[in-house]
């Protein structure tokens, strides 16, 4: 499997292919997620920018997180990250249109968990056209390392969601105006 910069590169390849843009809001990984993609020589063909909402009241006011999910879950679940994706969709706009892709990642890096989940927690949202998938991972690690997992999620998630398949593969998910939740350990 290809590293971050594979991945990255090739989620951006299947945009310029698709004509399609992205957008990101990133809270665990501040800004890594937007970074990678940065990194790759053209994204500014596809990337439209991101949010860091660090701060849970800037998921609300800036991203559109419905308070309620927010009061009832806490910043770290599935709903949440589906929303926020949703939310950079709109968020980063251009000219009345929505970013076609929206990718968010939110999450516990430790060292402590403020809620009681488990430290490595992480919950990524991915949003096309179609729909909302998102996917939860538990990783292990340091803080550095668990949000350099949380972007290879992120990007993986958004890759095999924009691949061959499309906004079509959000729709076979089963997952249309939905999020599933997907748990898996992680080293």
């Amino acid at each position: 499997m290809p590293g971050t910069f594979g991945v990255a590169s090739e989620l951006l390849a299947q945009l310029r292919a698709r004509g399609w843009t992205i957008a990101v809001a990133e809270s665990l990984t501040g800004g890594l997620l937007a970074s990678a993609l940065v990194e790759i020589p053209g994204a500014s063909a596809s990337l439209r920018g991101g949010v860091v909402a660090y701060d849970t009241a800037i998921k609300r006011t800036v991203l559109g997180v419905d308070p309620e999910v927010l009061s009832d879950g806490g910043p770290v679940q599935p709903r949440v990250a589906a929303q926020m994706a949703e939310g950079a969709r709109r968020a980063l706009a251009v000219d009345g249109r929505a970013a076609d892709v929206g990718v968010a990642t939110t999450g516990i890096a430790g060292p402590v968990s403020p809620d009681g989940q488990p430290v490595g927690t992480v919950d990524v949202g991915v949003s096309l056209p179609g729909g909302t998938r998102t996917e939860r991972a538990v990783f292990r690690g340091d803080r550095d390392a668990i949000r350099a997992q949380a972007v290879r999620l992120a990007l993986r998630l958004a890759l095999d969601l924009v691949g061959s398949e499309g906004a079509d593969a959000v729709g076979r998910a089963g997952n249309l105006g939905d999020s599933d939740e997907f748990t898996r350990a992680r080293d």
